[in-house]
């Protein structure tokens, strides 16, 4: 049996505790039921009481969540339980990375920063390529983090206009049916995209760039027959376009542009039988200089860690169904 030992940290302040204990001390108890340790606070001080490695470790998570708080981060469940995961994995070395590009200044001033090494990966294949394409699950932060670099490349000046652009596919109800012109019928699917914009820059001062085109948000309609130059452009679910819209929207792109598809073939709406233009564009495109393919997976969740479980039964509860046929 191990020996009990006994470590000390030293904090800055009770701001600091609130922030990385949580609300009725929720993170510190993943804490200590994940290492089996006990974690007391005195005034300026935690006390970890503990075997010796999950003393070790527990220490690791805890002194993490200090600097991420100390930088301004919020400190959550997810952010508790990605951070204990790093650790076990003896990547705690790669945690302090995250902290340390701000990629955009809400309206509100809330720094953007990448949450997981693969949103940090995804940031950087967006600096780095023209085209990229970020695929995985609901809540990887895919449409957001591709708005946020979008306007941080506005607001540098490094493109004159934003576009938007998502296919108004039909997911259980049908677009005749919905209130209103082609606009009001298509503006629920475009939502996401709205909220995005909003939080970023704010509703008055996108209501002034859409008066004067600097950002566009439309259906993937009405892209075709144009060439898009100096703009950065974002296609969102791209899993519900066909081969066809897919090779419609790329060569869109014009000088000086950047083009980011998001997608998640999971979840698929189009009709059955109809082919996934992003499922195709994986295999076209996957050799091609200056395209690169971004993977975000269930670590990636940055949404309530539900999501996450919710994520890896479905994904199961597929292969399984998959085994069964063969």
């Amino acid at each position: 049996m191990e020996n009990i030992t006994e470590k000390n940290l030293e904090i800055d302040g009770i701001e600091q505790v609130i922030n990385v204990f949580g609300s009725f001390d929720e993170n510190v108890k993943i804490i200590e039921d994940t290492f089996n340790v006990k974690i007391i606070n005195r005034g300026t001080e935690l006390k970890i009481i503990g075997e010796d490695q999950n003393t070790v470790n527990a220490e690791k998570v805890l002194k993490n969540l200090l600097e991420r708080s100390a930088q301004g981060d919020s400190i959550n469940e997810q952010a508790v339980r990605y951070i204990i995961s790093l650790v076990n994995e003896g990547q705690e070395d790669k945690i302090k990375t995250l902290g340390e590009d701000c990629i955009c200044i809400t309206a509100q001033g809330k720094p953007i920063k990448a949450k997981t090494l693969g949103q940090k990966q995804y940031i950087e294949a967006i600096k780095n390529n023209v085209v990229i394409f970020g695929v995985g699950p609901a809540g990887t932060g895919k449409t957001y983090l591709a708005v946020s670099m979008a306007v941080t490349a506005f607001r540098n000046k490094e493109v004159n206009r934003i576009i938007l652009t998502r296919p108004a596919v039909e997911a259980g109800e049908k677009l005749g049916f919905l209130p209103g012109d082609l606009q009001n019928k298509v503006d629920p699917y475009l939502r996401p995209l709205y909220d995005a914009l909003y939080d970023m820059i704010g509703a008055e001062t996108y209501l002034k760039y859409l008066e004067k085109g600097m950002i566009e948000v439309a259906p993937l309609a009405y892209m075709r027959g144009r060439t898009l130059d100096n703009s950065f452009i974002i296609l969102d679910e791209a899993q519900n376009t066909t081969p066809e819209q897919m090779k419609m929207f790329l060569t869109r792109i014009g000088f000086g542009s950047k083009a980011i598809i998001t997608g998640d073939i999971t979840q698929i709406d189009l009709p059955r039988g109809t082919h996934s233009g992003l499922k195709e564009a994986i295999k076209v495109l996957k050799n091609i200089e200056g395209i690169e393919f971004c993977y975000l997976t269930d670590r990636d969740v940055v949404r309530h860690p539900l999501v996450q479980k919710i994520i890896k039964a479905y994904e199961k509860f597929d292969e399984e169904r998959e085994t069964r046929k063969k």
